[in-house]
């Protein structure tokens, strides 16, 4: 096209012409860009860990919990052998490092983004009206100077803890309530404000829809906390949204934590997927995978079998979780074999069941390729992904494989 360069109106006519031209393509450009990249994002897997977040000393309990200052690693540490061949104490490859130095968690960013695992998932406590074990997600996570690499969000463990159950050495047989996880309206409310602050409004929290997801993890303590009444449950449920969509978001994706478990008669599995619609949550997750057994093979197949029944049960995304192992016998003296995840309990079998929850993921197109994994870090369940002096890098060069696709069963 030739212009004849004339009067100044007429020359700012055209240079206006060609500018709006520019932007109209550089918008439809990078209109394009952005659904190009939505739709990736949509079409890629997001593999979550599970951080247990008690090993540092804890401003407010460390002192009478655990004395010797390293939080859960004292009793860890002590971990004993019930059986031949059961490996105890367990043995971190980087040594008895703290969970919330900024320097271990860039270490830990690092490691699991290289090998595939792209959200960090904090048990988060709310204890006596205030927090509990928040340092590691507060001191060390955010402020990591590679945060920004990781994702992550919030599961609200809002469990009741027994005076012996995090320390057992200390407190011997007491098995008395050393904490009450339901909480009343007022901490509640408190409990949103702050999350919402302090955690939801960080760039890289973990959205669904642009909606901050937040999981809980015992809807039974969620109930007693308001009387044991769904429907005033469901009132809190709505005023946390509210107040997410007040603070700038779209809504807030509320996660049921299903915890572990087993196959449901009928009647408890009506139960369970009515009240996951009657108190209105987004999805269903789960802590560890359920159907434990000493053999990891059948261990998986009862997993398999767990999440089968509940995705046909549920109206809502069901994200499929995979657990390492277990043997918690730190905690508990009187555990033995019978106790233990000690058959087959290796990476590759592992990586089989990754596998198949990859395969699960993919039969559901309609919703977020989300699968969680028990655990980043729980040393004292026997079930983590960071390296040991048994295995090394094996579990995390396990996710590495198959989410690449290159783990042929």
């Amino acid at each position: 096209m030739k212009f004849k360069m004339g009067k100044g109106k007429n020359y700012f006519l055209v240079l206006l012409f060609i500018c709006s031209s520019l932007s109209l393509f550089s918008c439809t450009e990078q209109q394009s860009a952005s659904k190009e990249n939505t739709e990736k994002t949509n079409d890629d897997y997001h593999v979550a860990a599970y951080i247990w977040p008690s090993c540092h000393h804890d401003e407010r309990f460390g002192d009478m919990l655990w004395p010797e200052g390293t939080g859960e690693w004292e009793v860890i540490k002590k971990g004993d052998p019930r059986f031949e061949g059961h490996y105890q104490p367990r043995q971190p490859l980087w040594g008895y490092e703290m969970d919330n130095d900024p320097h271990v968690m860039e270490r830990w960013i690092d490691v699991a983004t290289s090998h595939g695992v792209d959200i960090f998932v904090f048990d988060w406590y709310w204890f006596d009206c205030g927090p509990f074990l928040e340092s590691a997600l507060n001191d060390g996570f955010l402020k990591a100077k590679n945060n920004s690499d990781m994702q992550f969000y919030i599961m609200w463990a809002n469990h009741d803890v027994k005076h012996n159950y995090w320390n057992v050495h200390k407190f011997k047989d007491d098995t008395s309530l050393l904490w009450d996880g339901a909480v009343d309206w007022v901490n509640f409310k408190i409990i949103v404000d702050r999350v919402i602050k302090q955690y939801f409004n960080q760039p890289n929290y973990f959205k669904i829809d642009g909606k901050p997801v937040f999981s809980i993890f015992s809807i039974d303590n969620l109930l007693e906390g308001f009387g044991g009444s769904v429907e005033e449950a469901r009132k809190a449920l709505d005023y946390f949204r509210e107040e997410v969509k007040k603070a700038g978001f779209p809504g807030l994706h509320i996660q049921w934590n299903q915890g572990g478990g087993s196959i449901m008669s009928k009647e408890a599995a009506d139960q369970f997927s009515e009240k996951v619609t009657q108190m209105g949550f987004n999805s269903v997750a789960m802590y560890n995978m359920g159907g434990m057994n000493e053999d990891y093979l059948v261990y998986g197949a009862n997993s398999v079998k767990i999440r089968t029944q509940m995705d046909s049960i549920l109206n809502v995304p069901l994200f499929p979780c995979v657990s390492i192992g277990w043997d918690d016998t730190p905690r508990f003296p009187a555990k033995g074999i019978h106790d233990v995840v000690h058959y087959h309990n290796t990476p590759e079998s592992f990586a089989a069941l990754l596998s198949k929850a990859k395969k699960y993921a993919d039969s559901h197109p309609e919703q977020t390729k989300l699968i969680t994994i028990n655990a980043w870090n729980e040393w004292v369940e026997g079930s983590y992904l960071l390296p040991d002096m048994l295995n090394g890098y094996g579990y995390l060069d396990a996710v590495k494989k198959v989410m690449k696709g290159e783990f042929d069963e």
